[in-house]
């Protein structure tokens, strides 16, 4: 399976577990996944909004994804109301795009290249998050050195 659509409503976490808008996913249906919970998905919600996400465990054997609430207010949706979605495999299992300044700087210290391909799939996209908005690239690259230099400790 790499596709799967549904109907449901808006659900909700309490607040002391994020207090996050989601879908609901059975593990039945994960579980025809190729990579099973280890999936990154592409939901679109309405057909109208579309983003990258990973799945969460709601405690029960099933899943979540989580809803934004930006994407509820350009869909006009609210807790409870029922929206159309669709998720599929995203091909790129990282889930986010390496930016180029992370790009150029690993192609130039092959050390730390080698502690960035030892990462998981998670630390990378920790490590690309922790400086995707910044626009200034000294400041990019000291994030990217410091974050490696401490999986380097961890390594070892």
């Amino acid at each position: 399976m790499t596709s799967y659509q549904g109907k449901q409503k808006i659900n909700q976490l309490e607040k002391r577990k994020g207090g996050y808008f989601y879908l609901k996913i059975d593990s039945d249906i994960i579980n025809q996944f190729s990579r099973k919970r280890a999936t990154r998905m592409i939901c679109t919600v309405d057909n109208d909004v579309s983003y990258r996400c990973g799945l969460n465990h709601l405690g029960d054997g099933n899943f979540y994804i989580i809803v934004a609430g930006k994407y509820l207010d350009k869909l006009g949706k609210e807790l409870g109301e029922e929206v159309s979605f669709k998720i599929e495999e995203d091909p790129d299992q990282l889930g986010v795009e390496v930016p180029e300044v992370l790009t150029a700087f690993l192609q130039q210290d092959s050390e730390s290249k080698a502690i960035y391909d030892k990462l998981t799939d998670g630390k990378k996209r920790s490590l690309i998050y922790s400086f995707n908005k910044i626009k200034d690239t000294d400041r990019q690259v000291k994030i990217i050195l410091d974050f490696l230099s401490k999986e380097k400790l961890k390594l070892k």
